[in-house]
């Protein structure tokens, strides 16, 4: 685990040169800026996790710098310590108001700084490891258990999204639908665990062939939504066709066995009078493919769109 950062912004030689060795003996990395601008500038640079911060300061001074730091969500969270000879009540409620995390006068006692600081660091490490749950929370939310693929949940979040954006900005949105060939059969003669190997695979395929920008992920049982914003249907085909290219050329592996897999698809060219209508649409594709005998992806014409 590295030593937390912090950086000491003064225009003062001494100040800091004293800071910075009571706080290196203390193990804390410790970063310099001798005026609010550089302080600014470093920490956009390489966030630090604790800021002392002089008020009097050139070109920035500390209030100015405080704005700025909690104007940025990037930086909004980095505890500030004020640092400063002013010894008004007005100055510290300005400080604290404006989102200081603490308040210490010159000249200050070197245990009391220390304590200050590492308390600061503290409030730092439990927030973003607060942040960091949260971060695993909305992808455990968002993902399918066993393919690790967005869910169908987020797939609808996501389609309706586009759909509207695509009305809106005037853009192509294909969807293509995918559906693995005689699955059924798998679970019945290797069985579920099988299946369920089967269903990762093919999973890490979909995942790598997409593109930039497309949403891919399990609609369901053995059925996957491709959502593919700026693509045309020409597009949609060629993107589906190689997810389904690469399925059949891998046969997948199962406890010494090799089953061969296959995946049928149906794409459609939106936008349509409703996200559901392009699915729909897509899903009369898939129709046609497995009536056609399966392993291929087949389309079906759009309705007109009626605008609003």
């Amino acid at each position: 685990m590295s030593s937390p950062t912090v950086l000491i912004a003064d225009d003062s030689l001494v100040i800091r040169a004293v800071v910075r060795d009571g706080l290196e003996t203390e193990g804390y990395r410790v970063v310099e800026a001798v005026d609010g601008l550089a302080a600014v500038e470093l920490c956009r640079e390489d966030p630090p996790d604790v800021v002392l911060l002089d008020i009097e300061m050139p070109r920035l001074d500390g209030y100015q710098v405080l704005a700025e730091l909690k104007g940025d969500p990037e930086l909004k969270d980095i505890p500030v310590v004020f640092l400063t000879s002013r010894d008004a009540m007005n100055d510290v409620v300005a400080g604290l108001r404006g989102g200081a995390h603490d308040y210490l006068r010159k000249p200050f006692e070197g245990a009391e700084l220390l304590a200050r600081v590492a308390a600061a660091s503290h409030v730092k490490a439990l927030q973003d490891e607060l942040q960091q749950r949260n971060a695993a929370l909305e992808q455990l939310s968002r993902a399918d258990s066993l393919t690790g693929l967005y869910n169908r949940r987020y797939l609808d979040h996501e389609l309706t999204r586009y759909h509207g954006d695509s009305i809106r900005h005037e853009y192509p949105l294909s969807v293509a639908l995918l559906d693995l060939d005689h699955f059924k059969q798998v679970n019945d003669n290797y069985g579920h665990s099988a299946g369920d190997q089967v269903l990762r695979v093919f999973a890490e395929h979909l995942h790598r062939e997409l593109r930039s920008g497309d949403v891919g992920g399990r609609w369901g049982g053995e059925e996957f939504l491709l959502v593919l914003p700026h693509t045309d249907l020409a597009g949609a085909v060629a993107v589906a066709d190689r997810i389904r290219t690469a399925t059949a050329a891998e046969p997948v592996a199962v406890d010494g066995r090799s089953i061969t897999v296959t995946v049928s698809g149906g794409c459609a060219l939106g936008p349509a009078e409703s996200p559901e209508a392009v699915v729909q649409l897509a899903d009369t594709g898939l129709y046609q493919a497995k009536l056609a005998g399966r392993n291929q992806i087949a389309t079906a014409d759009p309705p007109a769109l009626r605008m609003p």
